[in-house]
């Protein structure tokens, strides 16, 4: 069953966002992951304004898991950080 990535992002720091984004696609390409959604328009309508909002698809759970605790996203992750307000979350889709 797959299972989706799904991301709100507020970027506070272009320029070290941008060694994320530089690093990251290859952890998610390692672990078959596809995207379905990634930053382009949209509207938040509850909750706080995150203006960048992204949902991957994965094979699984555990894949998404994995992608999420591996070397390589983390490695891209510590590049990230102080560089945005980020709320990722992983669930399960359905049959």
């Amino acid at each position: 069953m797959p299972a989706y990535w799904i991301a709100h992002v507020k970027v506070t720091d272009p320029a070290r966002y941008d060694e994320y984004r530089a690093l990251a696609p290859a952890a998610f390409a390692a672990h078959g992951a596809k995207f379905l959604a990634r930053g382009g328009a949209g509207e938040t309508f509850e909750g706080p304004d995150l203006d960048r909002h992204v949902v991957i698809e994965f094979p699984s759970l555990e894949a998404a898991r994995s992608c999420y605790h591996s070397p390589e996203y983390q490695a891209a992750r510590a590049r990230r950080e102080g560089a945005a307000l980020v709320h990722v979350a992983i669930v399960e889709g359905v049959a």
